[in-house]
C-alpha cells in the first residue's frame, strides 16, 4: 500500500462506488480533494468532520497535509473512501517509525472502528419488482 518516497504515505480507500488514492505528507494540515480545498469539495460540515476523524483519533491534524483523488459515487461515499485511505495511510506511516506499542496508531484506528472497510452496496434491481425490494403495489380487485 506505501509507496516509501521522501516523508510521502498513501493509501487507499473504496466506499460502495467510490475510490481514493491518498497521500500524506509532512505539513500544516492542509486537506485538499481532487485539487480543491475541502471545505469548497464537501457541501456539508459534517462530511468534513467524518472524513478528519482519523486524523483526530490519532493527534496527527496538524502533522500533515492530506491530498486525496477520488472519483466515483456522491459526496457520502467519496468521503468513506477518503477516510479508509486516510486510515491506511496512517498505518502505513506508524509501520515505518520505531515500534511503541503504547502509542501505536493501530490500536487507536482500530478502536474506533476505521480500519474495516464498510462491504455495503447498492442491492440489485430484481426482476418483477420496481427496485430491489420494492413491490408493485397489490389490487385486490
Amino acid at each position: 500500500m506505501a509507496k516509501e518516497k521522501k516523508n510521502v504515505y498513501t493509501g487507499t480507500g473504496h466506499r460502495k462506488s467510490s475510490v481514493a488514492r491518498v497521500t500524506l505528507t509532512p505539513g500544516k494540515g492542509k486537506i485538499t480533494v481532487n485539487g480543491h480545498d475541502v471545505n469548497d469539495y464537501l457541501p456539508y460540515e459534517v462530511l468534513v468532520m467524518d472524513l478528519c476523524q482519523p486524523l483526530e483519533a490519532t493527534n496527527t491534524r496538524e502533522m500533515f497535509d492530506v491530498d486525496a483523488k477520488v472519483s466515483g459515487g456522491g459526496f457520502s461515499g467519496q468521503t468513506g473512501a477518503i477516510r479508509l485511505g486516510i486510515t491506511r495511510a496512517l498505518l502505513s506511516y506508524d509501520s515505518t517509525t520505531p515500534a511503541d506499542s503504547e502509542n501505536s496508531f493501530r490500536k487507536a484506528l482500530k478502536a474506533a472502528g476505521f480500519i474495516t472497510r464498510d462491504p455495503r452496496k447498492k442491492e440489485r434491481k430484481k426482476p418483477g419488482l420496481k427496485k430491489a425490494r420494492r413491490a408493485p403495489q397489490f389490487s385486490k380487485r
